[in-house]
């Protein structure tokens, strides 16, 4: 029986993770072609592109860890390019000629996942046909990438500890350990820090990932690789459909740069390919982009929530520290949100020390 087909099983069987067969192989299906582009042009999944002098800070980053057999994590919004920092990591470091293999830790329930990671033995349970190796033994030599995972399920992660600290795991119905060899680096869009108060997150696996951190700022806080990711992006999408290079409009660039991007790089890209195509001739120009401004975070569930009655000074308190959190305690992102100045809010932190209250801190230490 295929290697499909069997894991196919497994997913039907295992009733308890409210999982169908179906988007288990579909699941499978999109790791198996992952894999098959990367073989194909390892290189191009790795593409840095960047002109912003906080990317150049990064890739500095990247050149002194790269080769230091130690886990990185890496956190930022969804499609700032962490899984892009990932592998430049790996293609930068001593282990660029062994496998870089990626799991998405959100995708599947906790039975699933720990199957994929961990691997199963023949006969470990109803389905598993023949011994299936995990990512971590798929890995060995190369580096392996725990995409979001702070979704990972607080039992689970147990035996994640396990495996960076001892570097060994042990597969689901094996008579013992094996040794492994495998670079971590985990990648998050949430604030870690506020997971492990609140219980989410295991504090010890949180200070063993937590070695190497890397902070990837948001696309609208980089606005010279706005330009320079547009233009590649341009490039690529008008040869790939038109065979010859496009041209943009000035005005054009400029609605992009004035942009927020709450999607990030991956937005930006669905923008040019979009324009690329709707575009008549070989000019894209301002009309060609819609872009939909959105406010910041309306439908958070602490809005919706706030009890009728409650004082203005309240609100504004929680509205606050809301926001600061949203940003990892970023305090010059959260005086832009709210629209007042950095002094202003640090006016306001200092009255919320004062009464008692928490006031989220920067991810990286300093109070920015």
């Amino acid at each position: 029986m295929s290697h499909t087909k069997s894991n196919t099983a497994l997913a039907h069987d295992l009733d308890e993770s409210k999982v169908s067969s179906a988007d288990y192989l579909n699941y499978l299906q999109e790791q198996q072609k992952r894999e098959r582009l990367t073989k194909a042009n390892p290189q191009a999944s790795a593409n840095f592109i960047f002109a912003d002098e906080k990317m150049l800070r990064i890739r500095e980053i990247i050149k002194q860890i790269a080769d230091a057999n130690v886990p990185v994590l890496i956190s930022g919004e969804s499609g700032t390019g962490k899984e892009v920092i990932a592998r430049m990591i790996h293609q930068t470091s001593n282990r660029k000629s062994d496998p870089f293999v990626a799991v998405n830790c959100a995708a599947l329930p906790p039975t699933l996942l720990e199957s994929e990671l961990f691997g199963f033995e023949k006969g470990a349970f109803t389905g598993a046909h023949q011994q299936h190796l995990g990512k971590f033994e798929q890995a060995q030599g190369g580096t392996l990438l725990l995409d979001e995972v702070t979704e990972t399920d607080i039992g689970l992660q147990a035996k994640l500890l396990r495996a960076l600290q001892e570097q060994e795991i042990e597969r689901i119905g094996g008579n013992g350990p094996i040794k492994i060899d495998t670079r971590i680096i985990a990648t998050t869009n949430r604030d870690i820090a506020r997971s492990v108060k609140d219980g989410r997150f295991r504090q010890d696996l949180f200070y063993r990932l937590y070695v190497i951190h890397l902070e990837i700022p948001p696309l609208r806080d980089r606005p010279k690789d706005i330009e320079v990711l547009t233009r590649h992006f341009l490039k690529s999408f008008s040869m790939q459909f038109k065979g010859e290079a496009a041209t943009l409009t000035a005005d054009a660039m400029q609605k992009l740069l004035k942009y927020t991007w709450p999607g990030n790089v991956r937005e930006l890209q669905n923008v040019i390919q979009r324009a690329v195509l709707m575009t008549q001739g070989n000019t894209v120009t301002a009309k060609e982009f819609v872009l939909e401004q959105k406010k910041v975070d309306e439908d958070r569930e602490w809005v919706k929530h706030l009890p009728i009655g409650q004082k203005m000074r309240e609100v504004e308190t929680q509205f606050i520290l809301e926001t600061l959190r949203t940003h990892n305690g970023n305090r010059t992102h959260s005086a832009k949100t709210l629209g007042i100045s950095l002094r202003t809010l640090r006016n306001k932190i200092n009255e919320f020390v004062l009464e008692g209250h928490e006031v989220p801190q920067p991810t990286t230490g300093k109070a920015l």
